[in-house]
């Protein structure tokens, strides 16, 4: 009996020829991550616990990106706390403001995470790295803290759920739009604790920031991961980055999987998800004509650099609506020092958006762009719970980064067609 990719890494990882779904393994950890919420919850269970030293200081990432840089007293101890742990264990993967950015797009970005790892993190959307081919997935503070002293990870082995992606997208169809589609075919407990594994010739024509899209938003269906074989696009990405050996897996042929769905995605247009669940998805027409106050460009989801791109493609030569809010946030140093090279910060600040240092901020409701009582935003972010981004009464609806650009020079819900 075969077995799937998912099932192979934790196989490696756990010391074994074969696991099947169900079964409970301790596997190592290739990295161990937390932020600046989550890392101060587990350094303090850490040293309740006595330990003295973390398993391996080259295998631990802190990365302050929530409320950093400081939003406010309580967020500059909390990010105090991360230093000085990192200072006390000589963490290498320690990254300060200035030369950090939003986890997710940054532990690709500099080589930390490759193909064929093990990766938890104290932060949900940590399934983002499954488009390398890893697997990933988000854990509690507690757990963190056991992986910080031992270099271990208690897991249940989870079946998995197969998507096929067929054909050629459409214009202004992205990953994002993938997603979203089939976070509304299943809904946001349809592929509770499985493993979603993501296939097709659609996906061989999607780029490398496009696909940690798709993996970033998982969780969104309930997901223990997302996760893609490792192809020539992501090898290629990998390659100059990687500072250590890695392996790549496949599943098998004859592998066995709890559910296979296929998708045509020339079916598919641009996508937005309606308040207050990411499985509200329509086409971007039915939500069309509905006014917005803020659209928001940025977060692990959607703030790399094809994203910003895309967005200054559709938003060059127009202005923000006068009465709307444009945030726009690379999610790393690197991509933003990019956008200013290939003038796609100029694009953006002639046109009347604010232009923001790397930070999660309005993502969570945190800062960069609270939403007042009553207020609409489009986000490209990858959750639009009930106050997910400040009053209860505020609502989020999220889209491809060219649907934010193109609300954003309309003032309310717009195709990108309308404009570009």
């Amino acid at each position: 009996m075969g077995m799937t990719i998912t099932e192979k890494i934790f196989a490696k990882h756990a010391g074994k020829s074969f696991v099947e779904p169900g079964e409970l393994i301790m596997v190592n950890v290739d990295i161990a991550l937390a932020n600046d919420i989550t890392g101060p919850v587990a350094i303090e269970e850490f040293k309740k616990s006595g330990a003295q030293k973390v398993f391996d200081r080259e295998k631990i990432a802190l990365i302050p990106d929530h409320f950093a840089p400081n939003k406010d007293i309580k967020s500059a101890e909390l990010c105090k706390t991360l230093r000085d742990f990192a200072k006390e264990q000589q963490i290498v993967h320690y990254y300060e403001v200035g030369r950090m950015g939003i986890e997710h797009a940054l532990l690709p970005e500099q080589g930390i995470v490759l193909p064929g790892d093990v990766v938890i993190g104290a932060d949900s959307h940590t399934c983002t790295y499954g488009a390398l081919g890893a697997f990933s997935t988000g854990v509690g503070s507690t757990d963190l803290a056991f992986a910080m002293i031992t270099g271990k990870c208690w897991f249940k082995v989870p079946e998995t759920i197969k998507f096929i992606y067929h054909g050629k997208l459409n214009p202004w169809v992205t990953g994002k739009d993938l997603i979203l589609h089939t976070i509304g075919d299943i809904g946001v407990d349809g592929a509770l604790y499985k493993a979603m594994e993501f296939t097709g010739d659609a996906l061989s024509n999607l780029t490398m920031d496009e696909r940690f899209t798709m993996t970033n938003m998982a969780i969104e269906a309930g997901g223990k991961n997302g996760i893609m074989e490792a192809d020539n696009i992501t090898l290629e990405y990998v390659k100059d980055r990687a500072k250590r050996p890695y392996e790549v897996f496949k599943s098998d042929e004859d592998a066995r999987y709890s559910e296979i769905i296929d998708y045509n995605v020339e079916e598919i247009g641009p996508k937005i998800a309606l308040p207050h669940l990411p499985e509200n998805v329509v086409d971007v027409e039915e939500a069309q004509g509905i006014e917005i106050d803020q659209v928001v460009i940025g977060s692990c989801t959607n703030g790399r650099l094809e994203d910003m791109r895309m967005a200054a493609r559709v938003i060059k030569g127009h202005k923000v609506h006068p009465y709307v809010r444009l945030i726009v946030i690379p999610a790393t140093q690197q991509v933003y020092q990019e956008m200013i090279k290939e003038g796609i910060t100029e694009i953006f600040i002639e046109a009347g958006a604010v232009v923001s240092t790397p930070t999660c901020g309005p993502c969570l409701g945190g800062y960069m762009g609270i939403l007042a009582k009553g207020e609409r935003a489009v986000a490209t972010t990858n959750r639009n719970f009930v106050g997910r981004m400040g009053h209860p009464e505020s609502e989020v609806y999220l889209s491809n980064p060219a649907v934010a650009a193109a609300s954003a020079i309309k003032g309310r819900i717009t195709h990108p067609r309308e404009v570009a």
